[in-house]
């Protein structure tokens, strides 16, 4: 019941999105080849691509709508796409760019940034968000701007106070999922957009169409959990990268 009934015709890959990000490979490929060095097999050039795939996978695969079956899944996914496609991408940038400082630009994405994804995380604005397909995408693309921005001194200038403040800052999203499953937890909104979408009577409880039970009090403090972990892991790839470039 929970193949044919929630996810049918739901997993489709956003080929636009494939070919996209294919003509942006190629181009990045055509202007490496021709205004620096570096070889295509080269670290740098294979984080880019790898940010890209990433990029790909978590936005237009089966993977973002298998996402929404709980919490925690989507948190994972929200987490790989703004703490380690960001770094990847930018350590893909020539050295050339780092001379940029963006000083105010970056300060305003990261507090932009904290303020949005809190607020993304607040029962009520999660609701309308997925009640409403083109505000949600539109919201998810300005953090994912905000983010790459927001990354750029810690990637770009290694400056290890501003990734202190972002993990400071962050901190609060996080607790807030696990407050959240303390005090009992929230519906899954991700699952009700999906019913939305597929039309089911009101009678149906889209979480008895899943496979197994999913408690959700746990689910968010997972997701929670998950989030911190995933930021703390996209601090430590920085630092490691960093040392093989």
């Amino acid at each position: 019941m929970f193949n044919s009934v929630l996810l049918e015709g739901q997993l489709e890959w956003n080929f636009t999105l494939l070919f996209i990000l294919a003509i942006i490979a190629i181009i990045y490929a055509l202007l490496l080849k021709h205004f620096s060095n570096a070889k295509i097999y080269q670290l740098r050039p294979i984080l880019f691509f790898t940010s890209l795939t990433l990029f790909f996978l978590m936005i237009g695969s089966p993977l973002s709508v298998i996402s929404h079956l709980s919490f925690s899944f989507h948190m994972i996914q929200m987490s790989i796409l703004y703490f380690i496609v960001p770094p990847l991408f930018l350590f893909g940038i020539p050295d050339k760019l780092k001379k940029y400082n963006f000083k105010f630009l970056t300060n305003f994405a990261l507090i932009s940034f904290t303020v949005l994804f809190f607020l993304y995380h607040m029962p009520f604005v999660l609701q309308t968000l997925y009640q409403v397909s083109f505000l949600h995408k539109g919201y998810t693309a300005l953090l994912f701007a905000l983010a790459i921005f927001m990354w750029w001194p810690i990637v770009m200038r290694r400056n290890k106070r501003f990734a202190l403040i972002s993990g400071i800052l962050l901190t609060p999203a996080c607790l807030l999922f696990i407050v959240n499953g303390i005090m009992g937890g929230i519906s899954n909104p991700f699952l009700q957009g999906l019913a939305l979408n597929l039309c089911l009577p009101e009678h149906i409880d889209v979480g008895n169409l899943l496979p197994i039970s999913i408690n959700p009090r746990i689910d968010q403090i997972a997701s929670g959990i998950v989030m911190m972990g995933l930021h703390k892991f996209g601090l430590m790839l920085i630092s490691h990268i960093s040392h093989h470039l």
